[in-house]
């Protein structure tokens, strides 16, 4: 489309007032943006992500854009403050692409006059909610990991489609490094943003092969400094503890994600450098395949844990706890449906973050940090005031960081710093603490548990994704049940039952939950069936046992050790705020000395100076308080081999 032709374009969208339409700028290979799409159509708003209209009254395929709200977790039955923002979707009958210089002249330019701005929550009283969080939710074992958001507001007297239009412009001006910049502007509701993050792709592969899924977890928050970002400061992030296991509980959260929805499990490339104007992240690229409709791939990866946390179950509720207003979109999706010549539709969908809303004269941009057990609150107050610097500064509502350029001067020449020796040797080096399982190719010969089974118990936490499929490529035939819906005669008739990890301290027999998974786990040791106890499970196995239960000084929340178990040293992950102690120095406990004599001899691997328990395993029984399949454990297809067999007895 031509300069002139650009124009009228853009005119015509500021001037209706009916028409609903999305500007959208993408990245391509080269990583810079050349060209945006102008999508234009009318609304549906639907009430599941199965509704969402990818075919018309023919039957023909046809392109949606659809604005996910967070609300929309309550399809997997996890809990959330119910605004009702709508499922909304853009039905596509028209669409342009325009070159990027045509479109940068044609926007509005003139800047947005913005009132009585500022953050929702003051800075003191977020971080008394960050301390909160980090005492009663993850030091009570509730997870790992929570992002609790705050946001910026402020009055806008403009049009709220030349606002959103001219912020569009202002974003692709002054922002970089954004997988999308977008302008959504339908009736009663603007969104603007630059994401960094496209939380979930499916493309078509080979004629007849299945779809490529990607997602992309980013996470570990550099704030550039005062005249930008160089290596040595750079460096420093990069050796950080709290940011580099902050990246590795998020991608063990979306492998978990990955593993539910891709028959192949999910392979890790990365990590990566994210760049961008105010701030740099670390991240890697997971990628699998999958048959699964896209809506259902969706529906299965709602919502990235670098905006919810982990488990995300359990984040779901410290969300609704923690947070005062409800999210509206921040933090779901704008997924993008574009139809294919095998009459399936590929999927793109950027997470809804660095993202200004407009909504009856308000503008809102909400912003959250991620919380860890190494949180300090003041900094993550800090990284708030950045995350929503990228678009404020972008749009003029706070100083930016450095000029604009000069159109009229040639652009300089940026060396990525992610090219300098340094920062890709330190950025490498953090893969020799993973799992080789999960970074390289996975072979499709049978297992060695070839012909045998298992049954996984699903305690609210999609490790036990993961965890089937390594005990698949181990050879095994597994099924998934939820703890709630899984029977007595189920449990009973198992070959194997692996019994999950999950959150909550094992101690409350209050919890529904709790309270069944102490009894499958002593259904089995009662029938003297083969059981492998996992996390949680290990601990109320404990528990039955007879060794007591207690809390950790500190949460092992993301932490990897390499442990002793049953005489070969293994490096594993783990997340746990509880731990099954014995005296120091014992290894093994005799019939008498348990409450459970059908179990005979039971052999403990415990740290010799605390007595905290890593392993048991006794007559048809093995557990573990580590995550064998978390990309922590090195040696973690080893050690889960060896305790399969062991509670099978082979």
């Amino acid at each position: 489309m031509t300069g002139p032709a650009t124009a009228d374009l853009i005119a015509r969208l500021a001037d209706d007032p009916t028409a609903s339409f999305a500007l959208i700028a993408r990245a391509g290979a080269s990583g810079s943006v050349e060209s945006v799409e102008v999508l234009t159509g009318p609304i549906q708003d639907v009430e599941l992500l199965a509704d969402i209209p990818l075919h018309g009254p023919d039957g023909s395929p046809r392109e949606v854009l659809a604005l996910v709200p967070y609300r929309q977790v309550r399809e997997r039955g996890f809990e959330a403050h119910d605004d009702g923002a709508p499922l909304r979707c853009l039905i596509v009958d028209s669409r342009a692409r325009v070159d990027l210089a045509d479109a940068m002249a044609a926007l509005p330019t003139e800047p947005v006059p913005l009132t009585d701005a500022g953050f929702d929550i003051p800075d003191d009283e977020y971080a008394e909610i960050v301390r909160r969080v980090i005492t009663d939710e993850i030091g009570r074992g509730e997870g790992a990991n929570f992002v609790i958001r705050r946001d910026y507001t402020a009055g806008v007297d403009a049009d709220p489609r030349v606002a959103a239009l001219t912020w569009f412009r202002a974003l692709l001006q002054h922002e970089r490094g954004a997988y999308w910049t977008f302008a959504i502007v339908t009736p009663g509701h603007v969104a603007v943003g630059a994401s960094p993050e496209a939380h979930v792709t499916a493309h078509a592969g080979a004629p007849g092969e299945p779809s490529v899924v990607t997602m992309n977890p980013i996470s570990g928050t550099f704030r550039h400094p005062a005249g930008g970002a160089t290596a040595d400061t750079l460096a420093e992030f990069l050796t950080d503890t709290k940011e580099t296991e902050e990246l590795f509980m998020v991608v063990d959260e979306e492998l978990k994600m990955m593993s539910a929805v891709c028959s192949d499990g999910g392979r890790i490339t990365g990590p990566h450098l994210k760049e961008m104007s105010r701030l740099t992240h670390t991240e890697y690229m997971l990628r699998g395949v999958s048959r699964l409709d896209p809506r259902d791939i969706l529906r299965e990866t709602m919502f990235a844990p670098t905006v919810t946390g982990s488990p995300m179950q359990n984040a779901c509720a410290v969300i609704r706890r923690h947070e005062l207003t409800p999210r509206g979109y921040y933090s779901g999706v704008a997924a993008l449906f574009t139809p294919r010549a095998d009459g399936g539709h590929d999927l793109d969908a950027p997470i809804l973050i660095r993202t200004a809303y407009l909504v009856d004269g308000r503008l809102r941009v909400p912003a959250g940090a991620t919380l860890v057990r190494h949180s300090n609150p003041d900094g993550e107050v800090s990284e708030t005031h950045g995350k929503a610097a990228g678009v404020l500064g972008a749009i003029g509502a706070v100083p930016r960081d450095v000029p604009a350029p000069d159109p009229d001067q040639p652009t300089p020449v940026r060396r990525p710093l992610a090219e300098d020796p340094r920062i890709a040797d330190l950025l490498a080096s953090r893969n020799a603490r993973l799992a080789p399982f999960w970074l390289e190719p996975q072979g499709a010969e049978p297992g060695p548990l070839s012909g045998r089974s298992a049954l996984v118990v699903d305690a609210e936490d999609r490790f036990t994704t993961m965890l089937a499929h390594q005990l698949r490529h181990l050879g095994l035939d597994v099924r998934i049940a939820h703890w709630s819906d899984v029977t007595d005669a189920e449990v009973d008739a198992a070959e194997l039952v692996v019994s999950g990890p999950g959150p909550g301290d094992p101690r409350d027999v209050a919890s529904r939950r709790i309270a069944r998974m102490r009894d499958l786990v002593q259904r089995r040791l009662d029938a003297g069936r083969p059981l492998l106890a996992v996390c949680l499970s290990h601990q109320i196995l404990a528990d039955r046992i007879g060794i007591s239960l207690a809390p950790l000084a500190s949460p092992h929340q993301g932490l990897q050790k390499t442990v002793d178990v049953f005489g070969e040293p293994a490096s594993i992950g783990f997340y746990n705020t509880f731990t099954a102690r014995v005296m120091p120095g014992v290894s093994k406990l005799t019939p008498s000395e348990t409450r459970c004599g059908k179990v005979g001899v039971v052999e403990v691997s415990a740290e010799p100076a605390t007595g905290d328990v890593y392993a048991l395993r006794g007559r048809g029984f093995a557990s573990v308080q580590g995550h064998l399949e978390s990309i922590l454990s090195r040696d973690g297809m080893r050690t889960l081999e060896r305790l399969v067999l062991h509670a099978l007895s082979l």
